[in-house]
């Protein structure tokens, strides 16, 4: 377990290639931060496979296996188009700077409404993909706002799931749509009941299958 750290991440990797383990699956939490420790990896002849979040400044990385992240926001994009066609002023919580399903994601939502008459990002803020930053963050938008947001569009369901914390403790459910991305069952679930308008699936378990079948 990583815990999210890029220090334990890369003292992992390292340990790997000096115990000359036969290769290493990967989900890197600060793509450029690793790329160092995962170079040396490939150096050392270990087989590398990435998941979910790719190592552009490495080569001779042995394979990535991800979803299409920048798809996946616009598909949140394409739901705000479609279901408030005369406009929305949007929240948007950002995923961990440096991780590329953040970039992407947010290169994806950006693409469908950027310069579409009548679609504001009025917030854009980095809740680190993290429940707790999810909700304190959207706590302190939602405070220094005149008037509450029509969407909050996060990055992950995490984020999301925060939000309808903060939503709800201001006694505005109903009034905002919030988007998460993951399909984690806690979200599906609240999809179930209404809290969440939605989510995006990307078959987590498929990706990891996939990669242990290329190493």
């Amino acid at each position: 377990d990583g815990q999210n750290s890029t220090p334990k991440q890369t003292a992992d990797v390292e340990a790997a290639v000096i115990q000359g383990l036969d290769g290493i699956l990967i989900s890197p939490t600060d793509v450029n931060a690793m790329a160092p420790a995962i170079q040396t990896a490939v150096e050392n002849g270990v087989p590398v496979v990435t998941i979910d979040r790719r190592v552009d400044a490495v080569d001779g990385i042995l394979a990535h296996v991800g979803a299409d992240n920048v798809k996946g926001g616009e598909a949140q994009g394409q739901w705000i188009l479609d279901n408030y066609p005369d406009g929305a002023r949007i929240v948007n919580l950002q995923g961990q700077p440096g991780a590329s399903p953040a970039i992407d994601r947010n290169q994806g939502v950006h693409n469908v409404l950027d310069g579409v008459d009548g679609y504001e990002f009025i917030v854009e803020q980095t809740a680190n993909f993290a429940r707790d930053q999810g909700l304190a963050v959207t706590e302190s938008i939602l405070a220094g706002l005149d008037s509450p947001p029509d969407v909050i569009v996060a990055a992950n369901d995490d984020m999301a799931l925060g939000a309808i914390e903060a939503v709800r403790a201001r006694e505005l459910e109903g009034e905002i749509a919030i988007l998460g991305f993951d399909a984690l069952p806690e979200a599906l679930a609240a999809v179930r009941d209404g809290s969440l308008a939605g989510t995006v699936e990307q078959f987590p378990g498929g990706q990891s299958r996939q990669a242990m079948q290329i190493l």
